[in-house]
């Protein structure tokens, strides 16, 4: 009996160890990208009724480059320093308080936002997912784990605020798939499904967002004059 105890006990705390070292492994690749000089990315969205795609661009300068595409529209940003311009199709390149303020499409305008006040590079987005996953295994070259319950929530939120207008996201899931070459994380994948509230209406969210790296090393950057000065102004 005691030896079939020993035998279990040292089972689960070698698969413990094993799924701390994954995790660890992940976070090492992800913080590798992020000490390459430059690299591109592009991310694909998929909700259902609801997609986008996002081709980025980011280098050792603090420069980050995004080209958003939903639908027929497609938002070009560039983000230095904790500060982001974003072109709209009337007003040109504007600062992050003047898209506050701008008119037209509010919900549109807040969505965008929100996504480059909570901007992060694929390395930094990486680290971060694998901090949220309950333990990360290994199968063959990828690194795959469920999300923890506080983890699955916050991501489900999208950057909203919780409070009256924001209730916390009800029935909350997801799961994350890390894919790694030569030491370096080269593709990353999320899943997420629960409800959210948005104004009056609650909404089953079930979609898959999708990251692959390339270019390391190989990508440019070329920062119109006037986002240059919107940003730096």
């Amino acid at each position: 009996m005691k030896t079939k105890l020993l035998f279990g006990i040292s089972i689960l705390v070698a698969s413990s160890l094993l799924a701390a070292e994954s995790k660890d492994e992940v976070t090492a690749a992800a913080k590798k990208l992020g000490q390459k000089d430059n690299y591109s990315w592009k991310t694909t969205l998929d909700f259902g009724n609801f997609s986008t795609t996002t081709e980025g661009k980011v280098n050792q300068e603090g420069w980050a480059c995004l080209s958003m595409t939903a639908g027929d529209n497609t938002r070009e940003a560039f983000l230095k320093g904790g500060k982001a311009v974003v072109k709209l199709p009337e007003e040109g390149w504007q600062s992050l308080s003047e898209l506050e303020n701008a008119s037209g499409n509010a919900r549109g305008r807040q969505m965008l936002l929100r996504r480059l006040q909570n901007f992060k590079t694929p390395a930094e987005e990486a680290a971060n997912l694998a901090s949220k996953t309950k333990e990360l295994k290994k199968e063959d070259d990828v690194y795959s784990g469920d999300l923890t319950e506080a983890g699955a929530k916050e991501l489900l939120a999208f950057g909203r605020r919780r409070g009256a207008d924001a209730p916390e996201p009800k029935n909350a899931k997801g799961s994350v798939k890390f894919w790694i070459k030569d030491g370096v994380l080269s593709k990353y994948e999320l899943k997420q499904s629960g409800t959210v509230t948005i104004g009056d209406n609650e909404r089953d969210i079930d979609g898959t967002t999708t990251t692959e790296i390339k270019e390391i090393g190989s990508t440019k950057i070329e920062v119109p004059d006037a986002a240059k000065k919107k940003l730096e102004g």
